[in-house]
């Protein structure tokens, strides 16, 4: 069904890759009042019927917020795509960020290493496969549609908020400015949707940054990652409407 009821909205993507602090860019940005949305909905955008299917998907686990003009949502994988065509004529913001692999891969061999079943992103050769094949689908995407997304690097949420949180609010042109606490919702923390970790459910952002010691991560595999994040960021940074990096 295409009702249309979804396009009222304009709509925030956010075009980036797991464990570069998205869930927490996520709940900041759906804390706003003018902002519907805050997890990762697992879509991909190809049509007009795909964005009523957003909203009706949000519809079930939240309430729209009065007065509210956008919905947000992320991508993280290469199985979900966004066709900008479909939002041709409609206000819309589109974000990509990166962060660099080291504490990426780290992060990610953490948190899958860490489940009781066997996790395809537990095995460190299989993480950087994502990793890198993540930021080249993302330096594709920025290939396509120059001059139509802002670039920022992940950690300056953690190092940096007090200069990136202002250049969000301009980007996505809100009249309130965003805030470094946020609101936790009923999908907070839950697989599937984001970070499952205790960190989410703060509701503020935590500048302490976990090195993840206990992780094993093998020269070759780092140095792989390392040499496309500079490839691929490079991209980004040169194709982005506007960016601001480390």
């Amino acid at each position: 069904m295409n009702s249309m009821a979804g396009q009222q909205y304009q709509r925030i993507f956010l075009l980036s890759h797991m464990r570069a602090y998205s869930s927490l860019i996520g709940h900041i940005l759906g804390s706003h009042p003018q902002i519907n949305g805050y997890y990762e909905m697992h879509l991909s955008y190809s049509g007009t019927a795909d964005l009523d299917e957003q909203l009706h998907m949000y519809e079930r686990s939240e309430s729209l917020k009065p007065g509210s003009i956008y919905l947000f949502d992320k991508l993280l994988h290469n199985d979900y795509a966004l066709d900008t065509r479909i939002l041709a004529g409609a206000d819309h913001r589109i974000l990509m960020s990166t962060r660099s692999p080291e504490y990426s891969l780290k992060s990610l061999l953490h948190l899958f290493q860490a489940r009781q079943t066997e996790e395809l992103y537990a095995d460190p050769a299989e993480a950087t496969d994502y990793y890198i094949q993540r930021l080249a689908s993302l330096a594709a995407f920025s290939r396509e549609n120059p001059g139509q997304y802002y670039y920022f690097d992940a950690e300056l949420i953690k190092t940096d908020s007090q200069n990136l949180l202002p250049t969000l609010t301009r980007w996505c042109q809100l009249t309130t400015a965003l805030s470094d606490r946020y609101q936790t919702f009923s999908l907070t923390g839950k697989a599937r949707a984001g970070d499952s970790s205790d960190f989410i459910n703060s509701g503020q952002i935590e500048v302490s940054e976990n090195h993840y010691p206990g992780v094993e991560l093998e020269e070759r595999h780092l140095l792989r990652a390392e040499q496309a994040y500079a490839e691929y960021r490079g991209v980004l940074l040169r194709h982005a409407r506007d960016s601001l990096a480390l």
